[in-house]
């Protein structure tokens, strides 16, 4: 089974494809540039929404929901907001079909045409504020703090599955503030939670930083974002949140009376992470012999695959494995039990290796005459025996392990892969042999952001947050630079 995949060594790309598909995260649909999500994969997504929904619920946010068609009109209300969104639009022109009577077939009723176009939502900006402003009146009305979890198109040209998809799952926040101060304070706030939630729950290290001002989202001021790094040394994106200013509530007319009893313009902040960190996931951790889950999120914490010889074995092996079964259940542990007599042993190991199960238990005649059971950890391939008196807090504890050393691993392998730089032709050789974050100095201009990336695809990751103040000069210009910013070729 593991021979299917293609060693990362030979091709980076296709090894992550192979596990997407082979470790059952998701399918290809008939959908051009969809996917289909399959319950592997839709189990992990369940267990880190659940994680991100409980931390923004902690930080005083409420779901709600908006629709998924929003009119023409309200994307041409922010100019930066339309400009960076029209070329990924998908726009619904009519509303019905008809049989046609010559070939038989359904075709786009003319006559069902709409008024106006209706945008499937790229983002949910506009329909929001166009809400906001019947929400908002007061200054009391203020904080507003609404998050929703829902899909989103955007047409890609090229796609990748969970990396890139026409169609994606999300979630994405919008909040309203009587001050700049008090948005500013929410966006870096939600940042700290997205980079909480990688490090600690996903074992991804992250930089936290802020976009250049050709790389923020459209319509905002500042985006800030977490930054990883993945085992080809490319840099991957994996959270972002904005501060809006006053742009959205302009566009939208929303207003408020502050304490003054003066009208003013609300500041809003939008932030949102999607099922890409699923494709961060694979790439920060697996191996050639398939997926490495971090235990806190791992839709599966254990297996126990039993090993055995005709039926009386069987009996008594059963007995005892749905008996550890409930012990780990009962200390929080999510486990399964393969009693599956269709398969073999060793395709079973295969199989969860394939899926990133972090611990597999293995229960046969011997080790139970000896009151214990065999262990392996998916990350180092470590076996050991534990004793069953203490099995639930022995993995329990192993779960913990498994989790921290996850994290060190990713994070020695992206502290290997900073290298400050201080000239161009040194930069083009980093980026080529070695790959990863290039700390380097740049003038500050968009001309020189593009040209570096026209001629070595690299683009300006973040500029860190706290970054140190120095004196240098610009690798590619010689200018006159502050500080040094992150590079790197990405996703």
């Amino acid at each position: 089974m593991n021979k299917e995949i293609t060693p990362r060594s030979k091709d980076y790309s296709q090894w992550y494809n192979d596990l997407v598909i082979k470790g059952g995260l998701a399918d290809y649909s008939a959908v051009r540039g969809c996917m289909v999500i399959k319950p592997h994969g839709f189990a992990l997504w369940e267990n880190m929404r659940e994680v991100l929904d409980g931390k923004f619920k902690e930080t005083g946010h409420q779901n709600a929901y908006f629709p998924l068609l929003i009119p023409k009109n309200f994307f041409s209300r922010e100019a930066e907001h339309v400009e960076g969104f029209a070329k990924e639009c998908a726009v619904v022109t009519h509303y019905r079909l008809k049989n046609d009577k010559e070939s038989g077939g359904l075709v786009v009723d003319p006559d069902a045409k709409l008024e106006e176009e209706l945008i499937i939502r790229p983002t949910s900006e506009t329909i929001i504020w166009d809400t906001y402003k019947s929400w908002i009146q007061s200054y009391r009305d203020l904080p507003l703090l609404i998050n929703q979890w829902a899909n989103v198109v955007r047409w890609e040209m090229r796609t990748r599955l969970f990396l890139r998809t026409a169609e994606f799952l999300w979630q994405e926040g919008h909040t309203a503030h009587a001050t700049a101060e008090e948005a500013v304070a929410e966006a870096r706030q939600m940042l700290e939670v997205y980079a909480d939630f990688a490090e600690n729950y996903m074992a991804m290290p992250v930089i936290r930083g802020v976009k250049s001002p050709s790389e923020r989202f459209a319509g905002a001021l500042d985006t800030y974002c977490i930054e990883a790094l993945m085992q080809d040394g490319k840099a991957l994106q994996a959270g972002t949140s904005h501060f809006l200013g006053q742009n959205f509530a302009k566009a939208f007319g929303v207003q408020f009376l502050n304490k003054d009893n003066q009208l003013d313009y609300v500041w809003a902040t939008s932030w949102g992470v999607s099922t890409r960190l699923i494709g961060a996931l694979v790439m920060a951790h697996s191996d050639d012999d398939g997926l490495i889950l971090p235990p806190k999120i791992a839709p599966l914490q254990a297996v126990i695959v039993p090993i055995y010889k005709g039926p009386e074995q069987k009996s008594v092996i059963d007995e005892k494995a749905l008996q550890i079964k409930n012990e780990l259940q009962k200390a929080g542990i999510r486990v399964k039990y393969d009693q599956d007599d269709s398969a073999r042993p060793g395709w079973k190991f295969a199989e969860y290796e394939m899926k990133g199960v972090p611990v597999r238990i293995v229960i046969g005649a011997r080790d139970l005459e000896q009151n214990q059971v065999e262990v392996s950890r998916r990350d180092t391939r470590e076996k050991i025996y534990l004793p069953l008196s203490e099995l639930s807090k022995s993995i329990r504890s192993l779960l913990e392990d498994i989790q921290r050393q996850i994290f060190e691993k990713a994070k020695k392998y992206r502290d290997e892969h900073i290298t400050r730089v201080d000239d161009f032709d040194t930069f083009e050789k980093v980026l080529d042999e070695k790959g990863g974050f290039i700390a380097a100095h740049w003038d500050g201009t968009p001309e020189t952001e593009n040209k570096i990336k026209e001629l070595t695809k690299a683009t300006i990751r973040c500029i860190p947050l706290n970054n140190p103040q120095e004196e240098g000069r610009c690798i590619l210009t010689g200018n006159p630079s502050k500080e040094r910013v992150l590079f790197a070729r990405a996703y």
